[in-house]
């Protein structure tokens, strides 16, 4: 099968995607204006646990808030399919999709669909519930085991004018397999794990892994009040009790599990001068965006154990700017529902709050087009064309056309970028970012458009965000990438998503001199830092990662905790002290048991099996792999994991067997055949080898590491030329990795080809300025290109 461009599952307010569930180890908290996570305010009592009492009884008192909920997307998250809930066209109408014909239907009352299942041969299933409602509404189906799985075919349910009124594919320039990962009928798409817990209020995934079922629940079909207020039994007690004692209680949090209160008292006020709100009050709790970006944000989940209120660090992941997720300057790019970008904003440092725009209960704006953004920001200077430099009512008059740019996902549904930013196309021109000017003039150049805001501006606008530049070094390894990782990590005035991103990268720069920039970022007062900074640290051995990072093993944030627990893994147990021995294996449990909140996915118990290789237990390991395997057999990444255990207690032959089962599975996947070609080269197997790893190689040209090990090859069977060749395709596509320059430093210097050998070895040297040995490398070659 062709490798697919676009590997993300399409599920409304979808949440982990086809990636490790632990692999979303950034936090995401600045230090301004918001306390520290483990600061908010949550009222509990155990001695009376709050339990839920449902929307009706909430709206006896609160009509308002009702009818403004009523309609709202959240109303409508998941409904039971019905005459009433159901927008598409079930009237026998066909929709072929890659030479699949699905008919939609009725019989006997109920909607049903004829399409491909899982063995791929057409079916009939029921539409038990409908999936969210504009502007596309999917469809559920019970399959055994207590799954729903979510239809790749869903209804558009704009108005026809605008295209809509149609069924669609969400992978529409895909043909998706029966025994494809995204499959409507596979793992990626199945509600109980990637949405169920976004839609439904009181969710409880009740996986059942010796069994490998589910026993969903919920409370509430739909996202209703106590899926944000949290349970509401003990605010009802304190409403009748306050109603029978005629006079309002003491009780200040008034029976709730916690108080929404950013916004209680504030109000703000234009500045004349300025033109932009100032806050009455400094902000101090961030609850409220804590609360939304359980749902609202790309991330994983580590607990089920959550509350409103509570830490969102202490339940979940969120992603950080990852190069896969957004561009190097924060914009979107993958689906990252709105938190991850809110962080990098101006707003959120100033205090603004999701309700700020936002009508809580009925989710629409406090106001239409421009007004909204009046606000706060006065419109006789921003909503005018001396500012927007567009004519009055036109979309470049519009201030979420310039400031928040929106990209569709899921092919008809356009989310804006939420970092609420400056356009700069002058970024595009040097970083290939995309900038909201092109987005509408795509028929001119970035340069054209970043020449049109000088012109207009009389300089090159900065704006808040102005981290790219670092971020971009980091992930394509420039000669400054670690000096401006460095200022950009200790830069207090930029938001901590980026910081921590920064100190995520710079362990690939690892040095002595970067641990002291290292070490006050384990005690910063914010987890999001903590975590970021304890990826840095596995570049080092264990026993120099325990030394720095021991403490965080009981860090109060559970983010925090697991992550150190996953890197100190492997230190060994006879080199600690009982207590630390303790202290360890109670941070570990805490991190078995945060992927076993996911253990009806196999990257989880991929994660396991790492994490049992790394203790030395490799009985636990092999388990955990073979179980990710059962749950599913495609995963080839388990078999390269399970190989590799094998190599470790010297069973390269079941190792062999392992990965030419992943073949038989994945025959075109570059990674299997590289672990084959390593595993062959160890057994002599000489030639074989040579074959995998040239396979390997052609699959997998992005990979500068498969090329360099491919030129190694190459030229340890006396094909030097051939491996030059290779080094340099791939240097041109890594100008910067440093394995391909050395090896084309060694390789020219053997063939005597000095004067390409020096031109390479100042490349070397300009990336690392401070490595005596390139440097003295350097010094060497250029004393024998004179003689």
């Amino acid at each position: 099968m062709a490798a697919k461009k676009d590997r993300q599952p399409r599920l409304r307010l979808s949440t982990l995607g086809t990636v490790a569930p632990m692999a979303f180890a950034s936090l995401l908290f600045n230090p301004l204006p918001f306390a520290t996570a483990n600061t908010h305010t949550l009222v509990e009592d155990s001695a009376t646990q709050a339990v839920f009492v449902g929307r009706k009884t909430c709206a006896q008192c609160h009509q308002k808030e009702d009818q403004l909920w009523s309609g709202s997307h959240h109303d409508l998250a998941m409904q039971v399919a019905s005459q009433k809930s159901v927008l598409g066209d079930f009237n026998n109408v066909r929709f072929t999709h890659f030479g699949v014909t699905s008919t939609f239907y009725k019989r006997d009352g109920k909607f049903m669909v004829r399409t491909d299942g899982p063995g791929g041969k057409l079916h009939d299933y029921e539409i038990k519930y409908t999936f969210g409602v504009y502007p596309l509404q999917q469809y559920l189906v019970e399959f055994p085991g207590g799954r729903l799985q979510a239809l790749s075919i869903a209804w558009d349910s704009r108005p026809k004018s605008v295209g809509g009124q149609r069924w669609f594919h969400l992978y529409p320039d895909e043909k998706i397999a029966h025994d494809d990962v995204l499959h409507w009928t596979g793992l990626n798409q199945n509600w109980n794990h990637m949405c169920a817990g976004c839609h439904s209020t009181n969710l409880k995934k009740n996986y059942q892994p010796e069994q490998n079922r589910f026993h969903t629940t919920w409370s509430e079909i739909n996202v209703s009040c106590e899926a944000c207020h949290g349970p509401g039994s003990r605010h009802l007690a304190w409403a009748e009790q306050a109603e029978n004692r005629g006079e309002p209680s003491k009780d200040g949090a008034q029976g709730l599990v916690v108080r929404l209160k950013d916004r209680d008292g504030v109000h703000w006020t234009i500045d004349a001068g300025t033109g932009n709100a100032q806050r009455s009050v400094p902000a101090k709790w961030g609850i409220e965006i804590e609360l939304c970006a359980r749902c609202h944000s790309r991330r994983a989940t580590i607990s089920e154990d959550y509350a409103p209120g509570r830490s969102l660090h202490d339940t979940h992941l969120p992603a950080l700017l990852e190069e896969r997720l957004y561009h190097a300057d924060g914009q979107i790019k993958d689906e990252v529902y709105v938190y991850g970008s809110f962080r990098q904003s101006k707003m959120y440092r100033t205090g603004v709050t999701c309700s700020d725009c936002h009508e809580p209960h009925s989710l629409k704006l406090r106001a239409s087009g421009n007004a909204v953004c009046a606000q706060c920001h006065l419109p006789q200077k921003f909503d005018a064309s001396s500012h927007h430099f567009h004519k009055p009512g036109s979309m470049g008059a519009s201030c979420v056309e310039c400031h928040m740019p929106a990209k569709t996902y899921m092919v008809v549904d356009p989310r804006r970028d939420h970092s609420i930013r400056i356009p700069r196309p002058d970024l595009s021109v040097k970083l290939d970012t995309p900038n909201a000017c092109n987005q509408c003039h795509t028929d001119r150049s970035t340069t054209w458009a970043a020449d049109a805001v000088q012109k207009w501006v009389g300089r090159t606008p900065k704006g808040f965000q102005n981290f790219a530049e670092a971020l971009h070094a980091g992930r394509s390894g420039a000669p400054a990438a670690q000096q401006l990782l460095v200022r950009l990590a200790a830069d207090d005035s930029a938001p901590n998503i980026a910081r921590a991103t920064a100190l995520s990268q710079l362990g690939r720069y690892l040095s002595p001199a970067l641990l002291d920039v290292l070490k006050p970022a384990l005690h910063d007062r914010d987890p999001m830092i903590r975590a970021a900074t304890l990826r840095a640290l596995e570049a080092l051995e264990p026993n120099a990662r325990f030394q720095l990072a021991r403490h965080l093993l009981q860090d109060s944030v559970r983010a925090v905790r697991i992550e150190a627990a996953r890197i100190l893994a492997a230190v060994p147990q006879e080199q600690l002290a009982a207590e630390q021995r303790g202290v360890l294996a109670k941070a570990i449990d805490d991190y078995i048991a945060a992927e076993r909140v996911n253990a009806d996915r196999p990257e989880s118990h991929l994660n396991l099996g790492i994490l049992y290789a790394n203790r030395g237990s490799f009985s636990q390991a092999e388990s955990a792999y073979q179980t990710a395997l059962k749950l599913q057999p495609s995963f080839v990444q388990a078999y390269v994991n399970l190989a590799d255990l094998y190599r470790l207690r010297q069973r390269d032959d079941k190792g062999e067997a392992a990965l030419r089962k992943a073949l038989e599975i994945a025959p075109q996947d570059g990674d299997v055949h590289h672990a084959l070609g390593l595993l062959l080269v160890r057994q002599k197997r000489l030639e074989e080898a040579m074959t995998a790893l040239t396979e390997a190689a052609k699959l997998r040209p992005e990979s500068a590491r498969y090329q360099y090990v491919y030129a190694v090859a190459l030229n340890s069977t006396g094909k030097s030329l051939a491996a030059i060749e290779v080094l340099t395709k791939a240097h041109k596509r890594h100008p910067n990795d440093q394995d391909l320059l050395f090896a084309l430093v060694t390789f020219e210097r053997d063939r005597g080809n000095l004067d390409s050998a020096v031109r390479y070895a100042e490349k070397l040297a300009e990336l690392l300025p401070h490595d005596r040995f390139v440097q003295a490398l350097l010094r060497r070659l250029r004393t024998q290109q004179e003689r």
